[in-house]
């Protein structure tokens, strides 16, 4: 059986590629919003590829330098979002016009190139190479994906991560479960979702803690903020000296940190899909991130990023070991309680600390909210078990059932 994989890439540019890749960027996601702006009209909305091709190439082609297959890459980007803004509509949800504001280019086998350590990517100015660094033990990272005889790269993202400044190649792998480990945790996953009691985990994402799950599992996010403060006071003395030597040492400065950044955010996913694993859920809850700018406006730009981070690593772990992830509108789960449903802003006391004024119930605020994602994740997907889908919210030591009752676990 195929499983499909993303492997992320840091990249290193060379000036003048840079600047490509940046006016690229910025052009495509001009052709994607432009394609938008015809597919979306006052009274319907236009999502077949087609039709949106016949209207928008030779005019997004004209006004652009883009090459003709990112070109039709962007036309694609908007097509999906228009034809998920119409699935949510139909769902009776909001549904606002696309508008793509993200730094990342969608390429497919055709626009890129991906050999052992660079890639080649087409460019408002031509093909241009960047290379990457591989580990010395690919085997242990997922680079391995991509040396897997069975393997396939089916494309790529390009993203320009602008808290670290740096480029990275979101590479798109499918690869096959017939080898060792991922073969033994796929058959074991089969055999937890085709058990009786399936189960899904929820996952609130915080300020105190990064991650906190409804079993319990805290990780804090407080060594990361200050490795984040030190590394910006390093760099900020190399500035300061202006030498070459300075700016060299800047640049190994970069590197240490996104690998340290990149170490915990993989510990912390991993410690999650692990969580899940033990107690045997098929499905991971996590919180749709969509406007968390305007919704936690109280967490650092580099707090919102890295829950952005950690969502991906728990997207692609959990996928490898064939656990489901649901995306949960997370309105007023950190208000409401777990237990007797009552929801109300004082409920929330302090960051860290929930009591509800209904019943009482006083319990760590993230957790509560983890709990609440879970539960969410039933209701919005009808779940059942006719429907071969999680019945229960996981707990540290039992399950909180769609109906309010909890059923411990066997002693």
């Amino acid at each position: 059986m195929g499983v499909r994989r993303t492997v992320r890439i840091a990249l290193e540019v060379a000036p003048r590629s840079q600047a490509a890749l940046h006016e690229t960027t910025t052009q495509f996601l001009w052709a994607a919003n432009s394609v938008v702006d015809v597919g979306w009209g006052d009274t319907d909305i236009e999502t077949d590829r087609r039709t949106l091709h016949e209207r928008t190439y030779d005019a997004v082609r004209e006004a652009t330098e883009l090459h003709s297959h990112l070109v039709q890459s962007a036309r694609n980007r908007a097509a999906e979002a228009l034809t998920s803004a119409v699935a949510r509509q139909e769902q009776g949800q909001q549904a606002g016009k696309p508008t793509f504001t993200s730094p990342t280019i969608r390429y497919t086998t055709k626009s890129a190139t991906i050999d052992t350590d660079h890639a080649t990517l087409a460019t408002v100015e031509g093909r241009v190479r960047v290379d990457f660094r591989r580990p010395t033990t690919p085997a242990d990272t997922p680079f391995a994906y991509l040396d897997d005889p069975d393997a396939t790269v089916t494309g790529a993202d390009l993203v320009y991560d602008e808290v670290l400044d740096r480029f990275e190649l979101h590479v798109r792998v499918e690869t096959t479960t017939a080898a060792g480990q991922d073969s033994e945790a796929t058959s074991q996953r089969q055999f937890q979702t085709d058990s009786e009691h399936r189960t899904v985990l929820g996952v609130d994402m915080g300020i105190e803690s990064l991650a906190v799950t409804s079993t319990g599992e805290f990780w804090s996010g407080r060594e990361l903020t200050h490795w984040r403060r030190e590394f910006e006071r390093r760099r900020q003395s190399l500035q300061e000296r202006g030498s070459r030597w300075a700016h060299e040492a800047m640049q190994r400065v970069g590197r240490r940190e996104a690998g340290y950044y990149d170490d915990v955010l993989h510990t912390i996913s991993k410690g999650v899909v692990e969580e899940a694993v033990a107690h045997g859920c098929a499905a991971i809850a996590i919180e749709n991130l969509d406007g968390i700018r305007e919704r936690i406006p109280q967490a650092a730009r580099f707090q919102q990023w890295a829950f952005q981070q950690v969502q991906s690593f728990i997207q692609y772990k959990a996928r490898a070991v064939g656990i489901e992830i649901i995306s949960v509108n997370p309105a007023h789960t950190s208000q409401r309680c777990s237990r007797c449903g009552y929801t109300a802003s004082t409920n929330r006391r302090t960051r860290s600390a929930f009591r509800c004024a209904n019943c009482g119930y006083s319990v760590n605020a993230d957790y509560n909210a983890a709990k609440n994602i879970a539960m969410r994740s039933l209701r919005s997907t009808q779940m059942s078990s006719a429907g071969g889908a999680p019945v229960g919210v996981r707990l540290h030591s039992g399950r909180l059932m769609r109906d309010g009752t909890y059923v411990p676990d066997p002693s």
